[in-house]
C-alpha cells in the first residue's frame, strides 16, 4: 500500500511540474498589471513608464500601469500581495515600502512574507542641502553650527514616512545633534521653503539640487547615496566622511504576490534587465540622475536581500525615534 502512495505522490509531483512548465512557456498570454503607489508624475510612476515600452517588447504583452495612490504606498502594495500569484500583477516599489513595515501599525501584509522579489530597477543620490543664508560653507563648519548649544536647527522633509523624514532623522541620530523635523506635503514645497529660508536643511534630489547649488540658490553639504554624485563631483558622501550609515540610497524594485512560479518571475526578471540594458532607458535614468545597480546584483535574490536589510534598517530608525504615522 505504501508504494502505491509513493507512486500516487510521484505522479501528482510530476504533474505539477509539468503544468508549472507548460503555464510558463505560455506565460504571459494577456496583459500584464503593474501597480504604481504613488499618482501619475512622481518618481516611481515615471520609472515605471521609462520600463514599460521595453519590458513589453520583452513579454510580448502590454503591461498596463495603474496608479493605486494612498497611505504612504501601502496601499496599492496591500493590493498586490492578495493578487493572485499568477504573473499577471506586479508591483513597483521604493524604499517607503521597507519603512512601512514598522511605520504602519495596522498594515495588512507583510513585505517579506507576502512577496517575492523580481529585481532591483534603479537608485538616486539625495543631497544634504542647506538655505543660501546658512553661513557654513563646508560639512564640517555645518556640524559645528549644528552642535552649538541652545541652537535651533529646522530639517524640512516631504512627509512623516517619506525618505527625505527618515533621512533626516537617521541623520540627526547618527550625527548626535538635535534637530526640529518639520513636515510638508511632499518634496516640492519642502524646496520652496528651503530656498526662502523658511528651514535650514533638507534631503533633497541631487539631480534637482545640483543646478541650484551651481546657481547659489542653495547650499550642499554631501551626498546622501553609495556614490558621488556626477552633477556635484566634488561633494562627498556622507561615508567618506565617516558616516557609512547614511550612505542611503533612493531605490525602486519590482515585485510580485508569494508564490508566484519562479519560472514566472524568471521571465519578468529577464525582461527587467534586457530594459535595463536598453540605450534609451539608461538614457532617461542617467538624465533623471539615476544609477542602476550592479550586474551581480540583479538576481531575484538580490532585490530580496536588499529588502530585507532596508526593513531592518529603517525599522531601528522608526523604533529608535518613536515614529509613527496615523
Amino acid at each position: 500500500m505504501s508504494s502505491v502512495r509513493a507512486i500516487a505522490r510521484s505522479i501528482l509531483a510530476l504533474s505539477i511540474l509539468a503544468g508549472g512548465s507548460a503555464s510558463a512557456e505560455n506565460y504571459p498570454s494577456r496583459p500584464i498589471t503593474m501597480l504604481v503607489p504613488y499618482p501619475p508624475g512622481g518618481a516611481t510612476d515615471t520609472i515605471a513608464r521609462i520600463l514599460q515600452d521595453s519590458m513589453e517588447r520583452s513579454l510580448g504583452q502590454s503591461i498596463v500601469i495603474e496608479n493605486v495612490g494612498g497611505a504612504g504606498g501601502m496601499t496599492a502594495a496591500a493590493r498586490a500581495a492578495r493578487a493572485e500569484p499568477d504573473g499577471y500583477t506586479i508591483l513597483i516599489h521604493q524604499v517607503a515600502l521597507a519603512a512601512g513595515m514598522s511605520l504602519y501599525a495596522n498594515r495588512t501584509f507583510d513585505a517579506e512574507k507576502d512577496f517575492v522579489t523580481i529585481g532591483l530597477i534603479n537608485t538616486a543620490a539625495s543631497c544634504l542641502a542647506g538655505r543660501p543664508t546658512l553661513a557654513a560653507n563646508n560639512f564640517d563648519e555645518l556640524l559645528r553650527w549644528m552642535s552649538a548649544p541652545g541652537e535651533i536647527v529646522r530639517i524640512g522633509h516631504a512627509g512623516v514616512g517619506s525618505f527625505s523624514h527618515l533621512a533626516g532623522v537617521l541623520m540627526a541620530q547618527e550625527l548626535g545633534v538635535k534637530v526640529t523635523q518639520v513636515p510638508y506635503r511632499g518634496a516640492g514645497p519642502a524646496l520652496v521653503d528651503l530656498l526662502a529660508g523658511e528651514v535650514d536643511l533638507g534631503s533633497q534630489s541631487a539631480v534637482i539640487t545640483g543646478p541650484l547649488v551651481k546657481s547659489g540658490k542653495v547650499k550642499a553639504y554631501a551626498i546622501i547615496g553609495r556614490g558621488r554624485f556626477a552633477g556635484l563631483p566634488g561633494l562627498p558622501t556622507m561615508g567618506e566622511l565617516g558616516y557609512k550609515k547614511l550612505d542611503l540610497d533612493f531605490w525602486h524594485l519590482l515585485l510580485a504576490p508569494a508564490r508566484t512560479p519562479r519560472p514566472l518571475v524568471d521571465k519578468l526578471n529577464t525582461a527587467l534587465r534586457t530594459a535595463l540594458a536598453d540605450a534609451k532607458v539608461q538614457k532617461a535614468f542617467a538624465d533623471g540622475g539615476m544609477d542602476e545597480f550592479p550586474s551581480d546584483e540583479t538576481t531575484p535574490e538580490a532585490a530580496g536581500a536588499l529588502l530585507r536589510r532596508e526593513i531592518k534598517l529603517w525599522s531601528d530608525v522608526v523604533r529608535d525615534n518613536h515614529i509613527r504615522v496615523d
